[in-house]
């Protein structure tokens, strides 16, 4: 059985609706933790100009492959093993990179090193989006955001609702600029940097 999450369908518009202007010139993507898989089935469907490459954890392989197979477009890529902090990076040419509430559950030192790497695999001009709750001048944006940090560290101390200004400063060694900050439903935002 396929694996499935609701916030996947509640968020995909409104992340379409800011990515596809973004990713209008881009010509490949690589999407950093694909989850169940369904973003990437619903934006490549949508995007078919884009060559979208899934990645995740190897336990997440299978999800994926499900809903990819189901729906069998040209331009969408069987999942790559990528653990941002263990694993070599693959060897891809994309333009753009993008990732969605993933950096509230990898501890700090995933979330560094999914920054340089970005930073390593895109060329000159590369689009990095990233989406998810996020915290800014250290205080929650929201009382959800506040009680949804809350769950979290209960799970798993390490995790969290990240800084806006620590991810700025790691996107800046990373060789990124910040080009946007989307104000999204739910109080979420998508961060696009350019490197």
């Amino acid at each position: 059985m396929k694996p499935y999450s609701e916030s996947c369908d509640q968020n995909r518009e409104p992340i379409l609706s800011v990515i596809q202007p973004l990713f209008k010139e881009s010509t490949a993507v690589l999407e950093i933790g694909s989850g169940t898989g369904q973003h990437a089935v619903y934006f490549s469907s949508r995007m078919p100009h884009l060559n979208w490459y899934t990645s995740d954890c190897p336990e997440y392989h299978e999800g994926i492959s499900l809903w990819l197979e189901e729906a069998a477009l040209p331009n969408l890529h069987p999942p790559l093993q990528l653990d941002v902090s263990r694993s070599v990076w693959p060897e891809l040419a994309v333009d753009a990179v993008f990732s969605a509430n993933t950096a509230h559950i990898m501890h700090w030192p995933d979330v560094v090193a999914m920054m340089a790497g970005v930073g390593r695999l895109l060329p000159a001009g590369g689009l990095f989006a990233l989406y998810g709750p996020f915290n800014y001048n250290g205080k929650f944006s929201s009382g959800s955001n506040a009680r949804f940090d809350g769950w979290l560290k209960s799970r798993d101390p390490a995790m969290g609702v990240r800084d806006f200004e620590a991810l700025d400063d790691l996107a800046k060694q990373a060789g990124l600029q910040l080009l946007n900050d989307y104000e999204m439903p739910v109080n979420n935002r998508l961060l696009c940097w350019r490197r």
